[in-house]
């Protein structure tokens, strides 16, 4: 059963996804793609931690950010990445030269890019485990749509229910920004980082369509 992990091939697609990563930053000159490979050599929730840091800087919810927050934001997520590459990615965001970028497409700008059909079928995902439709994924939405009584660790007594539905969504966090809550943004970005080390798309269809059950 996946509840480990959203599902085992996730897991193995992310190991490749992890070591390509950290062989192309030697050799990557542009710096948008140097922080994206930063993130995917992080692992799936890479984009994550860069997204909710992000978030966290837009202290007055106009979802943007000047370039000190910006600067804050990318020091924050302990990246290696320098002042000067900061600078450089802030001014190719700042389209429109008034000193701020949008939070939304700075993050969709630097998760790897997917089709639409994967698109959809993260999103039919996302739908799924949203029973409330609130746009948040929690343990409450989880149990309804999970059952974990065959899970070996609930069946052996080693875990809760509630301890498993918590790991879970734990894949989609990283240890220091996590809150028990699930975006469809956060999904979204995990998901395109696992995308990005799986070529077809028929393939990607049917790990989401196994995993979710959908």
């Amino acid at each position: 059963m996946f509840l480990h992990r959203p599902q085992s091939a996730a897991t193995r697609h992310e190991t490749e996804l992890i070591k390509k990563a950290q062989r192309a930053i030697h050799t990557v000159t542009d710096s948008i793609e140097k922080l994206r490979l930063l993130c995917l050599a992080r692992g799936a929730n890479g984009i994550i931690g860069l997204g909710r840091a992000f978030r966290r800087m837009d202290e007055d919810g106009n979802k943007k950010l000047n370039l000190e927050e910006f600067i804050l934001g990318m020091h924050e997520t302990g990246l290696e990445i320098s002042d000067e590459e900061i600078q450089e990615i802030f001014n190719r965001f700042d389209t429109d030269n008034d000193g701020s970028v949008s939070v939304d497409e700075f993050i969709v700008a630097i998760r790897p890019p997917m089709s639409q059909s994967r698109k959809n079928v993260v999103d039919q995902a996302f739908k799924k485990l949203d029973k409330t439709g609130d746009g948040v994924i929690t343990t409450d939405d989880l149990r309804g749509v999970y059952n974990v009584k065959s899970h070996p660790r609930y069946m052996s007594g080693e875990e809760s229910e509630e301890s498993i539905l918590n790991k879970f969504l734990a894949n989609f966090e990283q240890h220091d920004t996590t809150d028990g809550t699930v975006t469809e943004e956060e999904f979204m970005n995990y998901y395109s980082a696992i995308s990005a080390s799986i070529d077809h798309d028929a393939y990607f269809d049917l790990m989401m369509r196994n995993a979710y059950k959908l």
